[in-house]
C-alpha cells in the first residue's frame, strides 16, 4: 500500500500563498473585527482574487477544482488567522454543496459561475429555531401550484445570511412525513418574499455574518429545485458528510495558532527566576496541545483523502469534525491557563481563539451529533 504525507508542489505553493495572506491581512485586522462583529469584505474580496475562496468549485465552472484535501491545507492557515474569516469563506462552499451533490448542470452554471465570476457570498440555510440538529424537524413549508413552489418559512443561523447573493435551502411538504418530506432548492435572494432577519451578536468568530432568512411567500420556478422531490434530507446529509473535514481543517489551524503562542509566551514569561517553559506542568501542557494538532490533522486529511477517492464515509468524516472540534475547544482553554491573567485579557490572542473554537462543537452538528453518527455506523458493522 502506498503511503505519502508528502505535499504537491502546487499543494505548497497554495499553502505558502494562504500563509503570506493570512500573516498580512488577517492577522492584523482580527482584533479589530472581532471587537465589532465587523464583516471582513475587504478581506474576503481579497482571498478571492488570489484563489483561496470557492475552492472546490469544479473547473468547468469557473473554479480551481481543488480536491478537498488542498482545500483543507488552506482552510487551515486561514483558521490560524481567523476562524471567523474561514467560516465566511467556507460559507460559500457550503452552500455550493448541494449543488454539487444533485444540482442540475444548468444551476451549476448559473449559481456556481456567479460566484466564481465575481466576488459575491452564498448561504446554506438549513437550522431553524426549532429544528438544528433534528433537521428532519424542520418546519419550513413548500407547496406546490403546477410547475411552481412557494416557501414559507423561518431560518436561524445562517452563515453569511446577510450578505448572500442566494441561498440553497431546504424545505417540507409535510412535517409528518419528517424526512422523507424534505426538498432541496437554491433560492435566489433578490425574489420577493425573501427577507433577513436579525443578526446574531456571538460569543465568538463574531466577524462571520450570522442572521435568520426569512421566506414570505417567495414563488419558485421549478427550475429552482435541487434534485428531486422528497430528496433533500439526502442531500443535506451528503453535505456535512463533505463538509466535516472542513471543521477539522479548521480546529487544526485554531490548534496551531494556540500551541505557538503558547510556546512562545512560555519561552518569555519568567516565574521563580525561571520561564515557565521550564517547569513540567507548562510541558505537558504544551505537550498535549502539539499531539492534539498531530491528531486533528492527521484526521482531517484522512477525511478528506476518503471524499476525493470517492469514498465519502460518514463515519470518518465525524471522527474528524468530532476529535477536532473538541481538541480545539480543550487546546484553546489550556493556551488561556498558560498565559494566565494576561491570557483573560484581549492583550493577547488566546481568548479570543477559546470563544472561536467553542463554535466548532456547535454548527454542522453538534459533538454530541457526532457520537450518535459514530454510534449508528459502528453498529452497521
Amino acid at each position: 500500500m502506498a503511503l505519502d504525507f508528502t505535499f504537491s508542489e502546487d499543494q505548497q505553493q497554495l499553502i505558502d500563498t494562504a500563509k503570506k495572506f493570512t500573516r498580512e491581512k488577517i492577522i492584523p485586522a482580527a482584533g479589530k473585527l472581532d471587537e465589532h462583529g465587523t464583516f471582513p469584505k475587504e478581506i474576503c474580496a481579497e482571498a478571492w482574487e488570489l484563489g483561496l475562496m470557492n475552492c472546490e468549485v469544479p473547473e468547468a465552472y469557473g473554479g480551481l477544482g481543488l480536491s478537498c484535501v488542498s482545500h483543507c491545507l488552506v482552510m487551515e492557515e486561514i483558521a490560524y488567522g481567523c476562524a471567523g474569516v474561514n467560516t465566511t469563506l467556507a460559507g460559500n462552499m457550503l452552500a455550493a454543496l448541494p449543488l454539487l451533490i444533485a444540482g442540475s448542470d444548468e444551476q451549476k452554471r448559473e449559481f456556481l459561475g456567479q460566484l466564481t465570476a465575481k466576488n459575491i457570498f452564498a448561504a446554506y440555510a438549513c437550522s431553524e429555531p426549532d429544528a438544528g440538529s433534528d433537521v428532519a424537524a424542520m418546519s419550513t413549508k413548500v407547496t406546490k401550484h403546477g410547475d411552481e413552489y412557494v416557501l414559507n418559512g423561518q431560518k436561524r443561523w445562517i452563515t453569511n445570511g446577510g450578505v448572500a447573493s442566494w441561498y440553497t435551502t431546504f424545505a417540507t411538504f409535510d412535517r409528518g412525513l419528517k424526512h422523507k418530506g424534505i426538498t432541496a432548492f437554491v433560492v435566489p435572494a433578490d425574489l420577493p418574499g425573501v427577507k433577513v432577519g436579525k443578526k446574531e451578536d456571538k460569543m465568538g468568530q463574531r466577524c462571520s455574518n450570522t442572521t435568520d432568512v426569512l421566506f414570505e411567500d417567495v414563488k419558485l420556478p421549478k427550475k429552482y429545485l435541487i434534485g428531486e422531490e422528497g430528496g433533500g434530507f439526502k442531500v443535506a446529509m451528503k453535505t456535512f458528510d463533505r463538509s466535516r473535514p472542513w471543521i477539522a481543517a479548521g480546529a487544526t489551524g485554531l490548534i496551531r495558532r494556540a500551541l505557538e503562542e503558547s510556546r512562545n509566551y512560555a519561552l518569555e514569561r519568567k516565574t521563580f527566576g525561571v520561564p515557565i517553559a521550564q517547569h513540567q506542568a507548562i510541558q505537558f501542557m504544551l505537550a498535549e496541545m502539539a499531539i492534539a494538532y498531530e491528531s486533528t490533522r492527521l484526521l482531517c486529511h484522512k477525511a478528506a483523502w476518503s471524499i476525493d477517492q470517492g469514498q465519502i464515509d460518514s463515519i470518518i468524516s465525524s471522527y474528524a469534525k468530532a476529535y477536532g472540534a473538541d481538541a480545539a475547544m480543550r487546546v484553546t482553554t489550556d493556551a488561556v491557563q498558560v498565559f494566565g491573567g494576561y491570557g483573560y485579557t484581549k492583550e493577547y490572542p488566546v481568548e479570543k481563539l477559546m470563544r472561536d473554537a467553542k463554535l466548532l462543537q456547535i454548527y454542522e452538528g453538534t459533538s454530541q451529533i457526532q457520537r450518535v453518527v459514530i454510534a449508528r455506523n459502528l453498529f452497521k458493522g
